[in-house]
């Protein structure tokens, strides 16, 4: 089993969340997104992004508006619709509660292996 499948998949299983996040106070354009997600060092690419975001519209999770650039093409900004601040709400709950599992289960085992020492 190779590792970088892993940290891929577990990198994958939280995208739409960080996305949800990174939306919740600004509407952005792909751009942006992809900028605050790069910073952060979840490195994901157009090709990625581009059908969840599309995932995520058809859902009813956000909306899109084109607005004019001055540096090339109107952009497409996202942003969170009510049901999507909803939704983003449930999410929160659900990361803290996985958050405080997973680490009472790795600091137990932690301790316990150190213990064991």
């Amino acid at each position: 089993m190779k590792i970088e499948n892993t940290k891929a998949q577990m990198r994958k299983g939280v995208l739409e969340y960080c996305i949800l996040s990174i939306l919740r106070d600004d509407d952005a354009y792909v751009a942006e997104i992809l900028g605050t997600l790069k910073d952060a060092k979840m490195l994901v690419v157009e090709g990625t992004i581009y059908p969840l975001l599309t995932r995520l519209k058809n859902a009813g999770l956000l909306s899109y508006r084109w607005e004019e650039s001055t540096s090339g093409p109107p952009r497409k900004y996202y942003g969170l619709t009510e049901t999507g601040k909803i939704f983003l709400s449930e999410l929160n709950t659900t990361w803290d509660e996985l958050h405080n599992a997973v680490t009472l289960v790795t600091k137990q085992k932690t301790n316990k292996n150190e213990q064991d020492s």
